[in-house]
């Protein structure tokens, strides 16, 4: 429970310095991306302090270009 409590209190200290300047500054896509990722970020950061697993990026490029390797390798022989 205080992991979670102290990920949002750090989420919501970013959000409190950046999101003014940049409404000050009129970056109204730079302010959807920032919110967009640290939502994500977020996320992930609370997933990870409660021990899920969360898989690996490189999974999907494995799945996506295991195929392509065998195919070129078979090629090879």
């Amino acid at each position: 429970m205080w992991v979670i409590t102290g990920i949002l209190a750090a989420a919501a200290v970013i959000m409190m310095i950046e999101i003014p300047s940049l409404i000050k500054r009129k970056l109204r896509k730079e302010l959807w991306v920032f919110t967009i990722l640290l939502i994500i970020g977020t996320g992930l950061s609370i997933a990870q302090g409660l021990h899920w697993p969360i898989p690996s990026p490189l999974d999907l490029v494995i799945a996506v270009y295991k195929p392509i390797s065998n195919i070129i390798y078979g090629h090879l022989k």
